[in-house]
């Protein structure tokens, strides 16, 4: 890590606002500078070069419902409650007594809004076989009051994934549906809420598009057409079924994504515009990634390899972050702690993620943490895995799979509903960057890369009290 000088305090200029934009399901290739996908994303590309790069960026759990809810509370989905995706069949919700950005802001005084998908509710049909509001599916109207975590505006719906057709609630159960590309309407109401921002009064605004997220094929033309005939390659561990469906839908997902790059480039012109540029933290991340055929996974995520876990996420804060690529191991439950340091303010004791704002500022003779660690997780969310588990008085969260990412290795932990024996697995990321060729282990491991990634893994499962268990 480079020595850094020290940048002066912020506070007498008042506090920041903060933008918080998150994709669904974008990957960490699926950008322009990095080189591996070739997508087209020039305002995301000069977006990076202002600032602070997080190479390592890990979704703790790679799936919607649960990574969301860490990225909003700091806390690990155990502690949430959010183990698997919000859906019908199943009791998930973010639990009633969490504590999010928007609760924490708005309680310093902050107009705090959020806009798109949420996810973080259960569906109305849970409840109720003919709702008011007309959500189906995995949706829901979630009226003004607690559930909304702190969010005074709210333009926004539960899960629905209809990008060409997109509807949303506000404060009624009145549905507005229209007929545009939802990143781009959005966008829209995002730059209205950044210009009714008042000098005397700081946002908090978490955007959420839903797309790169399938139906691949719901994006614009125009952005279709960016990638019609061109002869797009697969990653390399792209092979068989996988290989077949990646054609199919390689040249939609990048259209998705150059999409979403025009509706950012428009997001921080609006800030520029506004005038509120250099005040202004824009945090640009996602929930998870994509395997886009990897290793026989389309449409998937909720998977230890590097397309899910591994997320884009960009920290511009001017005059207080020197714009650089950052190899810090960087987890989605360290997102809330380390904007409230650089925001100067108090941490909540209930967080678990880490405060990495001294090490992202350079502070004078503090150079910072660096985790030689973190952490990912799998808890099982399907139906008839609960079922089973149910019938025979299984502890549903021991199952699934745990695992210890690190700079050059990820080590995970399978079990299997049901099994009584789990597979271990051991990538080396510098000889094997396609995870091609783990070694797996029967038991636990005696060489002493794999024995100290388990002792991670176990302290950390203790940590958390995880009931996962590992022998």
């Amino acid at each position: 890590m480079l020595d850094r000088p020290r940048i002066p305090d912020r506070t007498a200029i008042g506090k920041p606002n903060l933008l918080f934009v998150f994709p669904d399901q974008w990957r960490k290739q699926a950008i322009g500078i990095r080189g591996e996908d070739a997508v087209l994303t020039p305002h995301i590309d000069r977006f990076a070069t202002q600032s602070v790069d997080l190479l390592n960026a890990i979704s703790c759990f790679p799936l919607c419902s649960p990574n969301r809810s860490a990225m909003l509370t700091g806390r690990y989905p155990l502690s949430t409650g959010v183990t698997t995706n919000c859906k019908l069949g199943l009791p998930i919700k973010l639990r009633d007594d969490e504590v999010t950005m928007g609760n924490l802001l708005q309680m310093q005084g902050y107009r705090t809004g959020y806009i798109g998908k949420w996810h973080l509710d259960l569906p109305e049909l849970s409840t109720n076989p003919a709702p008011v509001s007309g959500a189906v599916h995995w949706d829901s109207y979630i009226p003004p009051g607690p559930r909304r975590f702190g969010f005074d505006f709210w333009y926004a719906y539960n899960a629905y994934d209809r990008h060409m057709a997109p509807h949303y609630w506000m404060d009624s159960h009145e549905k507005i549906e229209i007929d545009e590309w939802s990143t781009k309407h959005e966008t829209d109401v995002a730059i209205r809420f950044i210009t009714e921002s008042r000098d005397d009064r700081p946002f908090c605004l978490y955007l959420s598009w839903n797309p790169p997220h399938q139906p691949f094929e719901e994006v614009p033309e125009a952005y279709k057409a960016v990638y019609s005939g061109k002869s797009l390659q697969a990653r390399p561990n792209v092979t068989g079924r996988g290989l077949e469906q990646a054609k199919r839908h390689l040249s939609d997902y990048y259209a998705a994504v150059t999409g979403t790059d025009q509706e950012f480039g428009r997001l921080m012109s609006a800030l520029e515009e506004a005038g509120i540029a250099e005040n202004t933290i824009v945090v640009l991340t996602s929930d998870h990634g994509e395997t886009m055929g990897a290793h026989g996974w389309m449409e998937h995520k909720n998977i230890w390899y590097e397309e899910s876990i591994g997320i884009p996420c960009f920290i511009r804060y001017p005059g207080v972050l020197i714009p650089r690529r950052e190899s810090l191991l960087f987890n989605s439950v360290d997102l809330v702690p380390t904007l409230l340091g650089l925001m100067g303010m108090p941490l909540p004791d209930s967080v678990e993620g880490t405060d990495f704002s001294s090490t992202l500022r350079g502070d004078e003779g503090n150079h910072g943490i660096d985790t030689p660690s973190t952490f990912i997780c799998h808890y099982p969310g399907d139906l008839e895995s609960h079922g089973l588990a149910a019938e025979e008085g299984w502890e549903i969260n021991s199952y699934g799979w745990r695992g210890v990412r690190t700079k050059r290795h990820t080590y995970v932990v399978q079990r299997n509903v049901g099994a009584s024996n789990p597979i271990r697995f051991l990538y080396d990321l510098e000889s094997d960057p396609y995870q091609l060729s783990p070694k797996i282990y029967d038991e636990a491991p005696g060489d002493v890369i794999g024995f100290e990634l388990e002792r991670k893994l176990a302290t950390w499962l203790k940590k958390i009290n995880d009931p996962f268990i590992l022998y």
